[in-house]
């Protein structure tokens, strides 16, 4: 099978598990506040894909030359743009949360541009501005409180930062196995995050913790989500070029927008519609000159 399509359905299956993980993130945060939370689900993940790298019998060896862009991707991706996604959500709606990010493809053509050297185009800077401009009248529309307001700029932050991770992952060879650079990547976040985090874990209430609901989304945002998603968003990368991999990203509004409407009874206006309608208008343009 062509690795294309074999790329695009890694990315299209990632983009729509992380769909669904902004309903579970809305539920969980409830009771397990934002950096407890990235951190928790980023422990389980480790286990998990060290699990499965060990029983794959992996090799773990990483030249000296590729730590560097490896920590970076674990610092940006998995520490600062999950962090500012959970706490975004947790601030506005399922719903905002997946639209805002579904303007990481936008970014991504942007970033690859001054970092992979990919070629820029009319089509794409136009899709770059209009997404820009959804963005913008979906967090600056005077009907949301502040802190949904709030929220929208932490999802913005979440974005860029994911955009730029998504670029980077690029710049590591592919020579390594995805289980082995995803337990890396997933690692530094777990370091990064725990001085802060340790210290906090007293507080956090047992008992709702191990209710069904709690465990189960914990379970699944760790296995599920963040093992599991970012395997396929990393191997789909490899297979297509950044540009391109990027557009696959509008999965996830479409999932997340679904579930948060099906499941959490959330209702949307006309200004989060409009701006819905330019982020999407921008995918097209770049989905269209592909």
């Amino acid at each position: 099978m062509n690795n294309k399509i074999i790329g695009a359905f890694f990315l299209s299956f990632a983009a729509s598990i992380w769909g669904a993980m902004y309903v579970v993130v809305k539920v969980v945060v409830e009771v397990v506040p934002p950096l407890e939370l990235v951190w928790i689900r980023y422990v389980i993940a480790v286990i998990t894909l060290a699990t499965i790298g060990i029983c794959m019998k992996q090799s773990w060896a990483i030249a000296k030359r590729d730590w560097l862009m490896i920590l970076l991707v674990g610092l940006i991706g998995n520490t600062i743009s999950i962090v500012t996604q959970e706490m975004g959500t947790m601030l506005s709606t399922a719903q905002m949360g997946a639209i805002i990010t579904s303007t990481t493809p936008a970014f991504m053509v942007l970033f690859a541009r001054f970092i992979l050297k990919e070629k820029i185009t009319f089509q794409k800077c136009l899709s770059i501005v209009l997404a820009t401009i959804g963005v913008g009248i979906i967090v600056g529309n005077g009907q949301i409180d502040v802190s949904q307001q709030l929220g929208g700029y932490y999802l913005l932050v979440a974005a860029l930062t994911w955009a730029l991770m998504s670029v980077l992952v690029k710049k590591i060879p592919q020579q390594y196995s995805q289980i082995v650079t995803t337990t890396y990547t997933s690692l530094v976040a777990v370091c990064s995050l725990t001085p802060v985090v340790v210290p906090r874990l007293k507080f956090l209430d047992i008992s709702s913790i191990l209710q069904p609901t709690i465990s189960g989304g914990l379970i699944y945002l760790g296995i599920v989500s963040t093992a599991g998603g970012f395997l396929l968003w990393n191997k789909g990368l490899q297979l297509m070029n950044a540009s391109s991999g990027g557009l696959f990203f509008f999965f996830q509004p479409i999932v997340g927008t679904f579930l948060g409407w099906l499941l959490l009874n959330e209702t949307i206006g006309l200004s989060f519609w409009l701006g819905t309608m330019l982020i999407f208008s921008g995918v097209f343009f770049v989905i269209r000159e592909e």
